[in-house]
């Protein structure tokens, strides 16, 4: 149990470490954008770039790490070039100016923009797809419900202190520091603090033991064994694979795209509901927090993020942006209190009640914000939605340990249709999502029988290289990263909807307060399909 601890405790870590930055990057991204000429339809989209780069990756990510092997883990060698992606983002952001100075003869300012917004959406992406392999992880090292929800509430409380780090950092005004000064001012000078923490915690995930958890029993162990022997000698991914680590990540992903469409298309109706939910939930609070900023420098104080350094209207701003900071730090605070409060939370109240109050406090939040240009009152309201973050990132993961806890009660008849006698057809690109099953189901190791001896063979038709597996009970082919994947995916469409649209209806409205009002409509939206949610068996048994 120590030894687990500690290795929660370096994923912890690294999560807070991604937090810091990307917190962060919340603060300054926007006025950057701004200020480099960026319009505000145009700044929004923007930050919805990382998102659907995510949406189409992040999954993949998930469903590759779920099958993938090597001496560093399933989850490690995705971590690991993702992180390398935020460290280059972290590099290049402040320091695009001096870039295209260094590395061109001529004055080519204007590849400045693109660049920076090649950086941002660098470090999104990479930033927030990073999370899926190390909620993966927790969930590799703590299974079951119990277990898991205390993992993942103290991954919440790690990730609310890297919000507070990251939220802090730019509130305070660090330029009067000669430092700061001769490091190029406030920006450069918050982002080399960010390098070198994230590069900190980044260090942790190498003392990471391999994440064996006990689920791969010695049924799965000799089925493996068993189809590396029929298929070794004839598989070219399987001999290229031991070569460089880097081409089997990217072989693992192209070869779950096809399968990843079929599982999102056959997405069990308890992740479908959670998913939606979950999607709303996350619209509603990012258009808070993506645009808190802009809203209180502009809104609340009359700031013009377009004006030169030392206008009365960009001194405005930037103390806004200071202010935004110090309410979504106070954000962070709340988050980080309710996630040391959850355990006990969730055994007095329960899951139901959690989820359901955290929505209607967004709701009645932004609504207040809407109409208040009272700048104490918003920052409480903005601090309280606080119990929203903490709600959202524990309670969806913990429901879909609890679903995989249990999958004959929350999973019924999603197993494949078997062919003949039993024997299920699997493309030999699905061998390995097969026989690494994170959770042991089916013909591996089922969790209430005895393993099974699957008889395993190998035929050529056409040229589909095709293993027959017999087995008395068919595979769910499905792994627990998959669903992490999805519910991650759901995190990234949050944003990408009001990144795309946001923008232009508050060019529409010339207002930066319509940001509060839609997150108040979303709000309301959220409250509906939370209250379709399946928190336990009970729920299940209803619905049928």
């Amino acid at each position: 149990m120590h030894g687990r601890i500690t290795q929660l405790f370096l994923i912890n870590s690294l999560t807070c470490g991604l937090e810091v930055c990307l917190a962060a990057g919340t603060i300054y991204i926007p006025p950057m954008l701004l200020e480099a000429g960026v319009q505000e339809r145009f700044m929004t989209m923007v930050l919805g770039v990382g998102p659907v780069l995510g949406l189409i990756f992040v999954p993949l990510i998930g469903s590759a790490s779920d099958g993938f092997r090597s001496k560093y883990g399933r989850r490690r060698p995705f971590i690991w070039p993702l992180c390398l992606g935020v460290l280059l983002g972290l590099l290049i952001i402040p320091q695009t100016s001096t870039l295209i100075s260094l590395f061109t003869k001529h004055d080519l300012h204007w590849l400045e923009v693109p660049l920076l917004v090649l950086a941002i959406c660098l470090m999104e992406f990479c930033g927030q797809a990073c999370f899926t392999p190390l909620e993966a992880l927790i969930s590799d090292l703590f299974p079951g419900e119990v277990e898991s929800r205390k993992a993942f509430s103290s991954n919440s409380l790690m990730l609310s202190l890297g919000g507070c780090v990251g939220y802090l950092l730019p509130a305070v005004d660090w330029s009067a520091s000669d430092t700061v000064v001769y490091l190029g001012g406030q920006i450069s000078f918050i982002f080399l603090v960010l390098t070198a923490i994230f590069l900190i915690c980044l260090m942790g995930t190498m003392f990471i033991s391999e994440e064996h958890t006990g689920r791969e029993k010695v049924g799965d162990a000799e089925v493996s064994r068993r189809i590396a022997k029929s298929t070794t000698c004839c598989c070219p991914r399987a001999l290229f694979s031991k070569v460089l680590l880097l081409p089997r990540i990217i072989f693992s992903l192209l070869s779950v795209g096809p399968q990843l469409y079929s599982l999102c298309s056959r997405m069990p109706k308890v992740i479908a509901r959670l998913f939606v939910a979950e999607l709303c939930s996350w619209m509603a609070l990012m258009s808070v927090m993506l645009f808190y900023t802009d809203f209180v420098g502009e809104g609340l104080y009359g700031g013009v993020p377009s004006d030169i350094p030392g206008s009365p209207g960009r001194i405005r701003y930037d103390e806004g942006v200071r202010m935004a900071s110090l309410g979504l730090f106070l954000q962070c605070v709340t988050s980080v209190i309710f996630s040391v409060l959850m355990e006990p939370l969730v055994l007095w109240v329960g899951h139901r009640k959690l989820y359901m109050s955290s929505m209607m406090i967004l709701a009645v939040s932004s609504a207040v914000m809407s109409v208040s240009r009272n700048v104490v009152l918003v920052t409480i309201m903005v601090a309280a939605t606080g119990y929203t973050f903490s709600i959202l990132q524990i309670l969806p993961y913990t429901l879909t340990c609890l679903y995989h806890s249990n999958t004959q009660v929350f999973f019924p008849g999603e197993r494949h249709k078997p062919h003949g006698n039993g024997a299920v057809l699997i493309k030999s690109a699905d061998v390995q999502l097969l026989t690494k099953q994170k959770r042991s189901n089916g013909c591996i190791a089922g969790p209430n029988t005895k393993t099974c001896q699957c008889n395993i063979s190998t035929s050529q038709s056409l040229d589909l290289h095709v293993c027959v597996t017999i087995c008395p009970k068919p595979p769910v082919l499905k792994g627990i990263g998959t669903d992490i994947a999805l519910l991650d995916s759901a995190y990234m469409l949050s944003q990408v909807v009001p990144s795309l649209f946001l923008g232009s209806i508050v060019q529409l409205f010339h207002s930066v307060t319509t940001y509060m009002a839609c997150a108040t409509l979303l709000s309301v939206v959220a409250v509906y399909f939370s209250s379709k949610i399946v928190f336990e068996k009970k729920d299940m048994e209803a619905n049928r």
